[in-house]
């Protein structure tokens, strides 16, 4: 059985990732996400999920790749086609929120796997992209003041966690929950089954 890296520092991806029984390491990437010219949300998510799981692949050795299955993944919350970044500080918190409240925005979320074919050692990488619908409550400025000063929003793209305390400005969401807090509980586990790697309960 390889081992299985995630390559991020994110704790809910990580909590992800243990419901689905895997034991694994983690490796944060350290890649530029910064948004390439022309670049739309969907190209976006799936170049960074791609190019974390690579990062942390090509610098092993290759004994090493040999054995391993290294996952990466990335999230960008997205409304009229623009990427949401996090908030640069209060007023950026203000201003994304009200964009978001009292209407759809969408959630997209891809997962990366790169792995090594044994007989050929050719590298392997398959991806997913999931998207999800989630709607907003009508929100005001006081509410989001205070939102800020718990501090969650701070280092959230689209400055909220559905999760924590930013949930309950959530009315429904059409779609994956696990893919919104960061990783997509089913693409996950089917992703990694076909690179080898099935979960607990198969």
């Amino acid at each position: 059985m390889k081992q299985l890296i995630l390559a991020s520092q994110s704790p809910r991806r990580k909590d992800l990732l243990s419901q689905l029984g895997y034991q694994f390491v983690t490796q944060p990437a350290d890649i530029d996400e910064s948004v390439q010219p022309n670049e739309n949300a969907e190209n976006y998510v799936l170049r960074l999920a791609k190019e974390k799981a690579q990062a942390i692949f090509i610098n092993l050795s290759e004994q090493e790749q040999t054995d391993v299955v290294v996952v990466g993944s990335d999230t960008s919350v997205v409304i009229d086609g623009d990427i949401l970044g996090k908030p640069r500080d209060e007023a950026d918190c203000i201003a994304t929120l009200l964009r978001l409240e009292n209407k759809r925005h969408q959630v997209l979320t891809a997962v990366s796997a790169v792995t090594q074919n044994p007989i050929n050692k050719k590298i392997i990488i398959t991806s997913k992209l999931v998207e999800t619908q989630v709607y907003f409550k009508a929100l005001t400025v006081n509410e989001i003041k205070c939102y800020w000063n718990t501090g969650e929003p701070c280092d959230k793209a689209g400055s909220y966690a559905i999760q924590g305390i930013g949930g309950q400005f959530i009315i429904a969401i059409n779609g994956s929950y696990s893919a919104v807090v960061g990783l997509p509980l089913y693409e996950t586990s089917q992703l990694l089954a076909q690179v080898g790697l099935p979960s607990s309960l198969s």
